[in-house]
């Protein structure tokens, strides 16, 4: 999938359909070439975490268990 200069400034944000109806305790992501960025969806504008996809995989691995 070719990477262009929107796709990292403009990430495309996404809620699991896990998250249930209330919308006001929900993890957004996003994925970027350099990994997984993350934000609280009740503040798009506020700041993001930015993860690895080693640690985003871990990450998932861990929260199935």
């Amino acid at each position: 999938m070719p990477v262009t200069p929107q796709s990292v400034s403009q990430p495309v944000w996404f809620k699991s359909s896990y998250s249930g109806g209330n919308a006001t305790e929900c993890v957004e992501a996003a994925f970027v070439p350099a990994g997984v960025l993350l934000r609280d969806s009740k503040r798009p504008e506020g700041p993001h975490v930015a993860v690895s996809a080693k640690v985003w995989c871990k990450f998932l691995a861990a929260s199935v268990k």
